[in-house]
């Protein structure tokens, strides 16, 4: 996942913690304690092994056994990592964004690599925040052969984020689903949407924007998005600011279906950021492919965080 810089100013009057440097208001925490993860009508156990999503919300719509769509979870490196293959992502996505959740907030769907696994258990605020997630993808290969030596269950494939989009946004294009695009810089977040309009010329694009906005134009931008009403949106701010946008600021976004985080994969559709081949991402070293494209804003990064990833992982997968 990339790492794209946004000001996300806090709440007036609300109680706040600092993660990465940026405040994080307590609203958004109050707001989510509020759910009732019991509820029959959306019930999304992140906890659990068991990931359900009860059919009286979702409709007929939803091809289910037994009136629910279900998917297990793994837990890899203390994350519970949804095991799905990019197809069943897609869909499932799709079919998500269709219904409005009955408690006014968008469904929060994000993912995790190794890079998430060691930020993750070097700060709990930021683990906080990844537990508020109603689903998280292996975006990384290495979670994925982790849980084929580790773990009860085999991830089928990698979820990456930049193939999967375009797997929704075939699938969009088919269903009417309509999409907003949400950060980068202006230039690459323009050649984004131009590639993506190019790429799917009848995917409805409602609205889209960079990711550098902070005070009044921030709060002018979640009226102008909840308005849009688009049933996806993207969000690529990279880790942990896309995390702490939703906490913040999701309750004021009723009217989106899901929130897909999605880090640098604006910088990919816009072409900035080339992808590794496909054997050196199968064989899990995508992040060194990386560092070598970017090797001043990347080595320390990933110097610091794989050996505690590794840790991670060996330590608490099951």
């Amino acid at each position: 996942m990339g790492d794209i810089d946004t000001n996300i100013p806090k709440h007036a009057n609300a109680s706040s913690t600092t993660i990465d440097g940026i405040e994080i208001s307590r609203l958004g925490r109050q707001q989510a304690s509020a759910r009732n993860p019991a509820s029959s009508e959306a019930t999304l156990d992140m906890e659990g092994k068991m990931q359900t999503i009860h059919t009286n919300q979702y409709g007929s719509a939803c091809p289910t056994q037994q009136d629910s769509l279900t998917f297990p979870n793994v837990q890899i490196g203390g994350l519970p990592i949804t095991v799905v293959d990019r197809r069943s992502a897609a869909s499932f996505m799709i079919e998500v964004a269709r219904h409005r959740r009955s408690d006014n907030r968008p469904h929060y769907f994000t993912s995790a690599n190794g890079e998430v696994v060691a930020r993750v258990h070097a700060d709990e605020n930021i683990a906080k925040l990844f537990r508020e997630a109603d689903q998280i993808l292996a975006d990384g290969q290495p979670l994925v052969m982790a849980s084929r030596w580790l773990c009860s269950l085999k991830l089928p494939e990698r979820v990456a984020t930049t193939d999967l989009f375009h797997d929704v946004a075939e699938l969009a294009e088919k269903e009417g689903i309509s999409f907003y695009l949400l950060g980068a810089s202006e230039t690459e977040n323009q050649k984004a949407v131009s590639a993506t309009r190019e790429s799917y010329p009848n995917l409805r694009i409602a609205g889209h924007c960079h990711g550098y906005l902070s005070g009044e134009d921030l709060e002018r931008k979640l009226d102008e998005i909840n308005a849009l009403a688009p049933d996806i949106l993207w969000l690529g701010l990279g880790v942990p600011r896309e995390q702490i946008f939703v906490h913040d600021f999701a309750a004021r976004l009723a009217n989106v279906g899901v929130i897909k985080t999605s880090g640098g994969l604006f910088d990919h559709l816009a072409q900035k950021t080339r992808r590794a081949p496909l054997w050196v991402q199968k064989a899990g070293f995508e992040w060194c492919w990386r560092v070598l494209m970017e090797p001043r804003r990347l080595f320390w990064r990933y110097f610091t965080t794989n050996p505690y990833a590794i840790y991670a992982i060996l330590r608490f997968s099951k």
